[in-house]
């Protein structure tokens, strides 16, 4: 666009001081950090802001079934699918600032870029703050994007967060109605579905590039363990007669970490979160329960490391006296970026002066839903020392003036294209 460079820096500099302020209450419930869980206060005063700030950007806003909200500018043509420019408002407890946000941020930015010229395409763009990528409340990720997509099952509404508050309740509290949660889904496929994103990782950073590319995101299993054993005095029980739960855990989650270091690839495995039973001090857990997360950009690798785990964690079981659980709790398959809209970045890069390059994501993101409904694309801006889902999570502003004007440019070339 010609008079892009005198914008870059206003848009990209605000979208870093907008998820600043988004990092300190009242969008945060946490407490000298940042939580914003999805249907929480805070998420409610993340949405009331960003509605302004979409209206202030020449948008109409509205919220659907399932606490996204959608602002749209209308293009010159009625009969056009839209470009969806989406990422999530929701974060991990004691995340970082940028992680999600920064997307959306872009996403307004690149809206009011174009309001502020009196510049339309011919198809309309939507930006889309989702509710839930993270998982962070309840014990599965991407409800909201999955919902949109028309891949979100009923039995999901059941599920409870750490306090016993079921999805519905949760949603009723909001003001959603859970019965009518399938509303949520699009009645038309995006046009293009475009992601911007800290990379949350360090491959940028170490190849001294400020943006990439995205060729596809890695294939994501989940699962939720549970381990039984027998509560008793810790006091009184000797060693040799235990059936500690958490103990047996413990092994498994040492077990998790050798398979996937043999593996020698780039599958990971990781145990994020472990609670036992019934967690006093003076008491031998009978319960413990962990969270296993598999990934890896070959499928076929992923599901042969979660067997061979699976296997070892039951074994492990048996030999303790233990029993256990293993409840899947998503299955999530590589999600390969569309090769038409990947060289369109690559062109929009290079457009900035920048170098293109091409990396996978390891991370997930609300892509990788949408990519069952239409062709997607990611971009992903370097973060220092390639920190995420941390309070020390970092970029510079002038990354994200490139990422923005690398955003203006895909848009302006795939106008080009739809005329």
């Amino acid at each position: 666009m010609n008079d892009l460079s005198q914008t870059v820096a206003t848009h990209g500099a605000r979208a870093v001081e907008r998820c600043d302020l988004l990092g300190r209450a009242p969008y945060s419930d946490m407490e000298n950090g940042l939580y914003r869980g999805w249907l929480t206060p805070a998420h409610r005063q993340a949405l009331d802001v960003l509605t302004f700030w979409m209206r202030q950007a020449g948008m109409s806003v509205r919220m659907d079934a399932m606490g996204n909200l959608i602002g749209r500018y209308e293009g010159t043509r009625q009969d056009m699918a839209p470009l969806m420019i989406a990422s999530h408002i929701d974060s991990v407890r004691n995340g970082g600032f940028y992680d999600g946000p920064l997307g959306v941020m872009l996403g307004v930015e690149c809206v009011a870029a174009l309001h502020d010229c009196g510049r339309r395409m011919a198809f309309p763009i939507e930006v889309v703050a989702f509710g839930d990528e993270e998982g962070s409340r309840f014990p599965a990720a991407m409800l909201t994007s999955r919902a949109m997509a028309g891949t979100l099952d009923h039995a999901d509404l059941d599920m409870t967060d750490a306090r016993g508050v079921t999805l519905a309740e949760a949603m009723r509290a909001f003001g959603l109605d859970p019965a009518r949660w399938a509303e949520a889904k699009l009645a038309q496929p995006p046009l293009a579905y475009l992601e911007a994103h800290i990379e949350q990782g360090p491959v940028l950073e170490a190849r001294r590039h400020a943006l990439g590319t995205v060729t596809g995101i890695a294939a994501q299993l989940r699962y939720e363990v549970t381990v039984i054993g027998k509560a008793g005095h810790a006091g009184t029980c000797a060693m040799d007669l235990r059936r500690d739960a958490l103990a047996g855990a413990a092994e498994m989650v040492l077990a998790v970490e050798e398979i996937a270091r043999a593996d020698k690839s780039d599958l990971v495995a990781t145990v994020g979160k472990v609670a036992a039973l019934p967690g006093a001090a003076n008491v031998i857990p009978g319960e413990a329960v962990f969270t296993l997360d598999i990934r890896s950009g070959n499928e076929a690798r992923r599901d042969a490391a979660a067997e061979a785990i699976l296997i070892r964690i039951r074994a492990l079981a048996r030999v303790r006296g233990l029993g256990v659980g293993i409840e899947k709790i998503h299955n999530l398959p590589a999600s390969p970026c569309a090769p038409a809209l990947m060289d369109l970045m690559d062109a929009a890069i290079t457009a900035t002066g920048q170098r293109p390059f091409r990396l996978v994501s390891g991370a997930g993101h609300d892509a990788m839903v949408m990519e069952a409904i239409c062709p997607t694309a990611m971009l992903f801006i370097r973060c220092k020392g390639g920190v995420s889902h941390h309070p020390d999570e970092s970029v510079t502003v002038a990354d994200v003036e490139a990422g923005f004007a690398a955003m203006m440019h895909f848009i302006e070339g795939l106008g080009s294209q739809h005329v």
